[in-house]
């Protein structure tokens, strides 16, 4: 049987199918690849819900704006984060600074420049005390960039980096997302820098960027090799019961409040709608004693409210609450026995009555100091 080999050009296609039938041979493929078509998911708003859970973030604190509101759209997406909307960007702030203190890190979304310098007080806070919260940003879109335009919101620039520069002095680290090619490397950047120096970071994303997918995200994030740095529980423990023994001792014992209590009165809404349990002490002098005793004026006496009856008034029958007002040490005895136990359900607000020169040796010393020290006579020059 005799076998021919043909010319070569008898095996040309006929066509750019991987097999002509005219001739049964194979020719090369010549099609065009189809692009894999990217999940819904893979997005920018849903890589940072992913990231701030995965640093242990589960609640956000939150005004919105309309900078945000898309971010906000993909943050609540994400069934691990809870998204607690406060009365005023300054709460968030301070909220996300004591949630960094109970839990190694915080975080709160506010909208462009109207927000983010209403929250800037709560971010110098935690950065002069070393706390990583995570301060986010609706920005701009990025198609206003360099247009020499003027938007709501700003202060009246076309320079949108007025609230950039704001946050440089207190943050450890700033990125501004307007571009999703290097938007994963920034927000992965500003996290894990807020962990390392547990200092906080600011982070603006333009508005039009959260919703549209990008192979960046397309899949699942490394995981930080960084976690939060957290109280030892026993070490804490021990702590608390060495100070409970030394107050016990103490025959007339004092608490002085320092400057990291912050002061939670328009979020006491946000605390009863999401079922808190807190009980908040308001110390009531009438005035501000500290201030009267480094310098005294009219300026120091405040018209006082009825601090109770506010608080009632923002409960409007909504949630459990209990408010009460004392003037004596039994007064606050009992008033603790009720918030501890039968009131043990409900936020309990507390207002102690005390007189406006009730204050401490040392305070009235330390007064005195300050006193001589802001008084001092300029140096010859």
């Amino acid at each position: 049987m005799d076998t021919k080999i043909g010319p070569v050009d008898t095996c040309k296609p006929t066509s750019n199918d991987i097999c002509s039938a005219s001739n049964g041979c194979v020719s090369a493929i010549h099609s065009t690849p189809v692009p894999v078509p990217l999940a819904p998911e893979a997005t920018l708003g849903r890589h940072i819900a992913h990231r701030l859970v995965q640093v242990g973030v589960n609640d956000v604190f939150s005004v919105p704006g309309d900078f945000n509101l898309t971010l906000l759209d993909h943050l609540i997406a994400e069934p691990k984060l809870n998204n607690i909307g406060c009365c005023n960007e300054l709460n968030a702030g301070y909220a996300a600074d004591g949630y960094a203190r109970a839990r190694g890190v915080g975080a709160c979304v506010v909208t462009f420049t109207v927000g983010g310098l209403s929250v800037i007080n709560a971010i110098a806070g935690a950065y002069s005390e070393n706390l990583p919260v995570i301060c986010i940003v609706g920005g701009p879109n990025s198609n206003d960039y360099g247009t020499n335009r003027v938007l709501h919101h700003t202060i009246g620039l076309s320079d949108f980096s007025q609230e950039l520069q704001c946050f440089r002095a207190v943050t450890c680290y700033q990125a501004v997302v307007n571009n999703l090619d290097d938007a994963h490397e920034l927000v992965d950047t500003a996290i894990s820098t807020a962990l390392k120096e547990s200092k906080p970071v600011y982070i603006s994303v333009s508005c039009n960027l959260p919703a549209i997918p990008h192979p960046t995200f397309s899949r699942e994030p490394v995981p930080f090799s960084l976690s939060p740095r957290l109280s030892n529980p026993k070490g804490l423990e021990a702590a608390v019961n060495a100070a409970a023994e030394f107050l016990n001792k103490a025959v007339k014992p004092v608490m002085v409040g320092g400057p990291k209590l912050r002061v939670t009165a328009q979020d006491v809404s946000t605390m009863l709608r999401c079922g808190q349990k807190t009980i908040i002490f308001l110390i009531n002098n009438g005035g501000y004693t500290i201030e009267v005793e480094i310098h005294d004026g009219p300026y120091n006496v405040i018209k006082n409210w009825n601090y109770t009856a506010l608080i009632d008034a923002i409960h409007n029958d909504e949630g459990k609450c209990w408010t009460t007002k004392v003037r004596t040490e039994e007064d606050l005895v009992e008033a603790i026995e009720i918030a501890t136990q039968a009131k043990n359900d409900s936020l309990c607000f507390i207002e102690v009555i005390v007189h406006k020169d009730d204050t401490s040796k040392e305070l009235l010393e330390w007064g005195s100091r300050v006193c001589a020290a802001n008084s001092r006579p300029p140096n010859p020059q």
